[in-house]
């Protein structure tokens, strides 16, 4: 059988396949105190039944640039992605830890690692380059990687099969809302752009994740607040809790329901970052009018007013399909702005079997 594990900073899911593919067993846990995170670890992975365990898959961030295919773990793959902490801190150390943990546990079982990364490898050169002198970014491996990838590429093979599009002639843009967000744009069943940048970082503005913001900012910060200070505040006190002082999106919008102006700004703010990465990927990057230019969410929350929110302008965006039969039209209309449940582990477990 195959277990995949997620471990994220916040919470611990996993689900076990059998030969079939199919699920026999699954859990979840929500982690709200880091220093708890281990323990809550160890006990999740308690309940699996350790001699039935072929094969592990995790999903794992910033792979840098050694990692982007799947990769079997070792102890020397263990030290290198350790040096991509830095990168993703709110996610590497925790992805981890969960394959430490499962070495301890699930001695001698093969374990691999998935990259977020790998569904941006082949990013178009123009949309990966950052405006830098070559042997800065030579030398420093800088350009965009792009995360959350086996959130996109899921959402964009849900919309193929609700259009009935073969998925290497689908062109769709997604979008993965959560305590993380990215936008990303997808054209005959490859990444050709995508918000997050080289860090998780990068893109939408987030819970507590500044977004892309002007470089100038971030170098008088660091003067400030040092080059550590600088980090953790931009990953951890930024974004819409920044602007507001709370990281959660439902307290945020009871905060709304009573009136608070600034609660009311933070979901200003993150919305039309949303909406200005939608309306540049359907402007820049595909044909007009194009019926396949559709747009699928992730679900966030199950908070409905965050998609009437989104939904308010890109409405605009129109499509041309008076060519298409009655079939393929409902099709489109069904999978415009869709709103997809995230399965993570249909993925990984595609990579494992």
């Amino acid at each position: 059988m195959i277990l995949v594990l997620n471990c994220g900073s916040q919470s611990i899911k996993w689900k076990v396949f059998d030969e079939s593919l199919k699920i026999v067993q699954q859990g979840s846990r929500v982690v709200l105190n880091q220093n708890d995170f281990q323990k809550y670890l160890v006990e999740e992975l308690g309940k699996i039944d350790r001699t039935k365990i072929d094969l592990i898959g995790h999903r794992v961030v910033h792979g840098g640039n050694k990692f982007i295919k799947p990769t079997e773990i070792t102890e020397e793959n263990i030290l290198e992605l350790e040096k991509n902490n830095s990168l993703a801190p709110l996610h590497n150390p925790f992805n981890i830890l969960g394959i430490k943990t499962c070495r301890n546990i699930f001695e001698n079982i093969p374990q691999f690692a998935f990259f977020d990364t790998e569904f941006f490898a082949d990013l178009p050169e123009k949309a990966l380059t950052y405006a830098l002198p070559e042997k800065v970014t030579n030398e420093f491996g800088f350009r965009k990687y792009g995360f959350q990838g086996t959130s996109h590429e899921y959402v964009a093979h849900r919309a193929a099969k609700i259009m009935d599009k073969p998925f290497n002639k689908l062109r769709v843009i997604t979008c993965h809302l959560g305590g993380g967000a990215s936008v990303t744009a997808i054209k005959n069943g490859k990444a050709i752009d995508t918000s997050m940048g080289f860090t998780p970082l990068d893109g939408l503005v987030m819970m507590t994740r500044s977004g892309s913001i002007d470089a100038g900012v971030v170098l008088e910060m660091v003067k400030e607040f040092s080059l550590d200070g600088t980090k953790a505040i931009l990953n951890e006190e930024s974004g819409i809790k920044g602007i507001c002082g709370e990281g959660d999106m439902l307290k945020v919008l009871e905060m709304i329901k009573n009136g608070n102006a600034k609660a009311k700004l933070a979901l200003d703010v993150f919305v039309y970052s949303i909406q200005k990465y939608i309306g540049s990927y359907y402007t820049g990057t595909f044909t007009k009018y194009s019926y396949e230019n559709i747009i699928a969410y992730v679900n966030f929350d199950n908070v409905k007013l965050i998609y009437e929110q989104i939904e308010t302008n890109i409405n605009e965006i129109r499509f041309e399909y008076d060519h298409l039969s009655p079939h393929v039209k409902q099709k489109v209309k069904e999978a415009a702005l869709a709103k997809l449940n995230l399965d993570e582990s249909w993925i990984l477990n595609q990579v494992c079997a």
